[in-house]
């Protein structure tokens, strides 16, 4: 194999990795209480999960996302603040790591996310601001979209 090819070569096999692991924050997405959306997300570093997470309330709440007028009770965790504060509880560390997850950040997300560490973030579906996107490229952050299959 000549240089191009070994670069096409890896490229395919990060856009497989890539794929896999939204496809199991998808699964994990399937976690969350809350019925407006469900969000999911996985911590990789060095091709070891490190750390999950979807959308919900605080530990010891009650798991109901929405008020009576259906909108999202403003305490609801979104999942990359759950995959984020859950590995910092653990001996391991963000820095350096890939999160995927469902939708695309949030701005709060987003700056959870630069000061966590992590050096790339690949998302399934575009949220309706874009604001933590632009965010996120700014600090150079990776940010790749991928639709899964």
């Amino acid at each position: 194999m000549n240089e191009v090819e070994l670069l096409e070569d890896k490229k395919e096999k990060q856009r497989l990795l890539d794929q896999r692991y939204l496809k199991m924050a998808l699964i994990w997405a399937q976690n969350s209480y809350c019925t407006r959306r469900q969000v999911g997300a996985i911590l990789v570093k060095d091709k070891m999960i490190i750390s999950d997470g979807y959308n919900g309330t605080p530990s010891g709440f009650e798991n109901v996302c929405e008020d009576e007028n259906n909108s999202t009770k403003p305490y609801v965790l979104h999942a990359e603040a759950n995959a984020i504060t859950k590995v910092a509880k653990s001996n391991n560390s963000s820095e350096g790591a890939t999160l995927y997850v469902t939708s695309s950040p949030c701005l709060e997300c987003a700056k959870l996310i630069i000061q966590a560490g992590i050096i790339r973030v690949v998302f399934t579906d575009k949220y309706r601001l874009e604001d933590g996107i632009d965010l996120l490229e700014r600090a150079g952050i990776d940010v790749v979209w991928v639709e899964t299959k």
